[in-house]
This record gives structure tokens, C-alpha cells and sequence, in this order.
């Protein structure tokens, strides 16, 4: 990655180590992704497309970046997923350690695994809000606990989880889904046909004061960000998502977030500029709170 470029491509003054609250931590881990490769690309082309976005957030009315937004080292563990795992713990607990706000940015969903397993550590009352296609409920695939297919059967023996936006599930994970906590995209689809936003209140709800949001791109339907992994048909728009995130900012304690599983296709940005975009409203709704 080219360490010269700052995600947002922000003047030198606002991403310093010291005075930045807010930490970008890129992890281009893709050790366990089953079909389209690639992911590993995904934290590079995220932050090269952020170079290119408009700073001012029209919604909260704000310039969030001068606030400091600082661009980690990223983590290249690769010997091991467990290893990945390991380091992408120890790094985030260093900056909660520091009072950070931490977005890891991946690589595949397995570098999730990691910073949930740091802020469960580090705040109480905390729930996982997972907006995914896929449940990612396996307690193993290919052999291995710690698969981007098991990371919510990981999270959900730390703390709470809610899932939002699935639309895809093996038969044997059934068995572990919370049918309470979970908001499958036909049902969420069913209600945005009427206008009618009364699901996100049901989200809100099921949620703990304190909220760690792990984001994997297919949440979204191709039609919006075809560059993932496993892009799945019937997902959710921009303006779903952002009226979801919005409302749990408002109402309840944002802690951190990751967003992974982007696949940078180099003949179409539109899906990194999503991404990089996607960070930024999320920042700005934060950190104008």
C-alpha cells in the first residue's frame, strides 16, 4: 500500500498519530475467501478512492476530518488466519487503549474476528450489529474456527449480536440464528416497498447501549456495490443503510466499526468510492453527535 496517501487524502495538519481521534487501520488480509479473490486489494482502493470524496458531509453539515483522522501501518500478518487474528487484537486494543475511535478496514471478513474480540474486551453492554448477506454463523469451515464464514459464531461468544440485511445461510446455521435478532433482507425489502421505516426501529430496539457495527459490503445489493466476494441479489440501498446507521447513531453508543469484503474491479470505482464514502458519513455522523 502506498503509505503516502491519508485515507481522504487529507492535509498532512489532520491526520497526526498524537492528536487524531479517530484511527484508520488497514488489514489486507485474504487467507479463507472462498470464490472471487481479491480482497486483499480492498483497504488500498478504499483509501485511494477517499482521495477523491468532497470532505463536507452535506447531512450533518460538518468537516469531520479536521477533527484528525489518522492512517495506521497496515497489518500483513499472513502466516496464519490465527495469527491475523492475534495482531489485529493486540493493534486495536493498543488505540481503545488510547481512547481511538478504530475502523479496521479489510481484506475479507475474517479480520472482523479480531477487533470484536478487542472492544468486547474493552466495553460492557456492547452488541455486534452485523450488516451482511450471509448469517456466518459456521462454527467451522475448511477446517477453521476463525473462516470470514464463522466470524458471527466468534462474535456471539463475546456478546449480543444483531444481523441485518441476510439473505443467505448453509441449513446447519439455523440451528445458531436468535430469530429475535435477526432481520432478513426480504423482510426489511418488504417494508422500504411501503415507505414504511418501522424495521429500523425493531433494530434499534434489539440493540445494547454500546455498539460495534461490522460491515461486510455485501450487505448491498450488486446492483449498488457489485465489487464484493460473494455478491448476492436482493440486498439493501445506500439510503437503507444510511437511515439504519443514522438512527442507531442517534440512539444508542457507536464504539467502532469495520467494513470488509470489498473487491476492487478495476474497470468500475464506483463500489470503492461506496466504501470510502460509507467510512466517512459513518464518521461524520459520529463524531458530529
Amino acid at each position: 500500500m502506498n503509505h503516502n496517501i491519508n485515507f481522504g487524502g487529507i492535509p498532512e495538519r489532520y491526520c497526526n498519530k498524537e492528536n487524531s481521534p479517530i484511527v484508520i487501520l488497514p488489514v489486507p488480509y485474504d487467507g479463507t475467501s472462498t470464490w472471487i479473490k481479491g480482497a486483499n486489494k480492498g483497504p488500498e482502493a478504499i483509501i485511494e478512492a477517499s482521495a477523491n470524496m468532497e470532505l463536507y458531509d452535506i447531512e450533518t453539515n460538518t468537516e469531520i476530518y479536521k477533527k484528525g483522522i489518522y492512517t495506521a501501518p497496515s497489518i500483513l500478518e499472513e502466516s496464519s488466519v490465527e495469527a491475523m487474528v492475534k495482531a489485529v487484537l493486540h493493534e486495536v486494543s493498543k488505540y481503545i487503549e488510547q481512547n481511538k475511535f478504530v475502523v479496521a478496514i479489510g481484506g475479507e471478513h475474517s479480520i472482523s474476528i479480531g477487533a470484536i474480540k478487542a472492544y468486547g474486551l474493552h466495553f460492557y453492554d456492547l452488541t455486534i450489529l452485523q450488516l451482511d448477506a450471509h448469517s456466518d454463523l459456521r462454527q467451522k469451515y475448511e477446517g477453521s474456527k476463525y473462516n470470514h464464514a464463522c466470524v458471527m459464531a466468534r462474535a456471539k461468544e463475546i456478546c449480543k449480536i444483531v444481523q441485518v440485511g441476510i439473505r443467505s445461510m448453509d441449513k446447519e446455521e439455523t440451528e445458531y440464528i436468535t430469530p429475535e435478532n435477526i432481520f432478513y433482507a426480504h423482510f426489511i425489502n418488504k417494508y422500504s416497498n411501503t415507505n414504511n421505516n418501522e424495521w429500523i426501529n425493531e433494530v434499534i430496539n434489539s440493540l445494547t447501549t454500546n455498539v460495534y457495527i461490522t460491515i461486510d459490503l455485501d450487505v448491498f445489493d450488486p446492483a449498488y456495490l457489485p465489487a464484493t466476494g460473494t455478491p448476492e441479489p436482493g440486498g439493501l440501498s445506500w439510503q437503507q443503510i444510511n437511515d439504519l446507521l443514522t438512527a442507531v447513531n442517534k440512539n444508542r453508543n457507536i464504539v467502532g466499526f469495520d467494513v470488509t469484503e470489498l473487491c476492487p474491479n478495476k474497470y468500475s470505482k464506483a463500489s470503492d468510492f461506496l466504501a470510502a464514502k460509507l467510512i466517512y458519513r459513518i464518521l461524520s455522523m459520529k463524531f458530529s453527535k
